[in-house]
């Protein structure tokens, strides 16, 4: 469903510890019906995924498979997934048997039906809360099978995604206070955070070629795993701009 015609989230149930009705499977009518006329956001970790699944630079991926649009405030942009010109406006990565990277799918799509939010307690903490949707078209609720989102979580894989999804929450929040110094729009410092956040490839390059990680109290093992892995470079990002942006204690400098 087109994310501009979605209800807001206070218009759906939501959900608490009880299971809840729902299995999509080829069996049902409208199986696949939700990877047409889809306005699907990619969130950092997502593109990560999603470029390394098919053997992409992230420079090349976003050239090829993604725009950008409105995000959930004016200050920084979203990255939305382009889909298919030849009518019907399909995923790209919809085959005839289904997802074709159903193991790198993005995290909208691996929650679905649910939708979740993330709110800060008064002490600080993150705390989830799910809804469930109510699209017509889908008759995977009239499904016996039941689930609690406990469980839903471990089956889609989620709880990786929600990890990393969370900590692109704080930063978005951290956008959202317009920390560009009246640079306006795609000024560099905002396109320094859109390398950091979605061209992590560019990004490594970056840190290579500055020697960044030299000027933070870094021990042996995670300075190996920035250098090696995607999604340790990544965090390593996120705490790096709130650190340089936003003088927040995320990194130890030497």
């Amino acid at each position: 469903m087109n994310e501009d015609f979605r209800p807001p989230l206070s218009d759906w149930p939501e959900l608490s510890a009880e299971p809840f009705r729902f299995r999509c499977h080829a069996g049902v009518s409208c199986f696949l019906s939700c990877c047409r006329q889809v306005e699907l956001r990619l969130f950092p970790y997502d593109v990560l995924r999603l470029k390394n699944r098919l053997a992409l630079s992230s420079a090349h991926f976003l050239e090829q498979h993604t725009r950008l649009g409105a995000g959930t405030h004016p200050f920084f942009p979203a990255v939305y997934l382009n889909m298919r010109a030849d009518g019907g406006h399909l995923c790209p990565f919809l085959a005839e048997h289904g997802c074709s990277v159903y193991k790198d799918r993005p995290s909208a799509c691996r929650t679905y039906p649910l939708e979740r939010a993330v709110e800060k307690t008064a002490n600080g903490t993150l705390r989830s809360r799910w809804f469930m949707t109510g699209h017509s078209y889908c008759k995977g609720h009239d499904e016996p099978q039941t689930c609690t989102v406990k469980q839903w979580e471990r089956e889609q894989q989620l709880i990786e995604f929600n990890l990393f999804n969370d900590r692109w929450a704080e930063v978005d929040a951290f956008f959202a206070a317009n920390p560009w110094q009246g640079e306006g729009h795609g000024g560099p410092l905002q396109q320094l955070a859109f390398m950091i956040c979605y061209n992590l490839d560019t990004f490594r390059d970056h840190v290579r070629q500055h020697n960044l990680l030299a000027g933070f109290r870094l021990d042996r093992d995670r300075r190996k795993r920035i250098e090696q892995d995607d999604g340790e470079l990544l965090k390593f990002g996120f705490d790096w701009l709130l650190h340089v942006l936003g003088s927040r204690r995320t990194l130890l400098p030497r």
